[in-house]
Parts: C-alpha cells; structure tokens; sequence
C-alpha cells in the first residue's frame, strides 16, 4: 500500500491511549516547527498540550467522542478535528487532522436548490 498520507498537505498526527504520539506525516513535523521540526514520536501529547487541553483529549478518549474547531496560528485560520480510532473495534487512541483554510474559501449549502 502507498504511504499517500506521508506528504499530503495537511498534518496527521496520532497517539495511542497512553497519549504517546506513535505518527506524524511530513506536514505534521513541520507544523510542530516550535519543536524544531523535528519528528516527536514517542513523546507524550502532554509535552505540547495546556491543561484544559489535556482535558478535552482525556474526555474524548472516555466518551469516544470526536472534537473539531478552528483556531488562528502563525496569520493561519485552520480546522482541527480530533478523533478516537479502532482496532478491532475497540479504541485505539487519537487522531488529529489539522487543515490550513484558504481565505477566500467558497462555501455551497448542498441543501438549497
């Protein structure tokens, strides 16, 4: 199978349930470029996450819910969307995807006619 996620540009991360990040695409690793670019597999989500965040990730691996929003970083608007998943049903741990938004971004409402 192709690795098409390595080099897509928009960041995945993810950790396991221990909060350990266990991947990073190429977008991902120069998106933490605070940390020097550099590859944080291994490292704890906590290590780049405030308290209330920490919180919010522990609720969505309890809950099994997901979490998306958007935040302005570096003149960026983005979309950040948090998500548990599975294997073999069961939850595995956490993937986020961050996307820059274009500023000019169109919008259709697919249910109007």
């Amino acid at each position: 199978m192709i690795d098409w996620y390595k080099e897509i540009n928009f960041a995945i991360t993810i950790s396991d349930l221990n909060g350990d990040i266990i991947y990073m695409n190429d977008k991902s690793i120069e998106t933490f470029s605070n940390s020097g670019g550099k590859n944080l597999i291994g490292n704890k989500l906590d290590s780049c996450h405030n308290k209330n965040s920490k919180a919010i990730i522990k609720k969505l691996l309890n809950e099994n819910i997901s979490n998306t929003y958007t935040i302005t970083k570096k003149q960026k608007k983005k979309i950040i969307h948090q998500t548990p998943y599975y294997n073999n049903g069961e939850i595995a741990g956490l993937v986020e995807i961050s996307i820059i938004l274009p500023d000019d971004m169109k919008h259709y409402d697919r249910d109007k006619v």
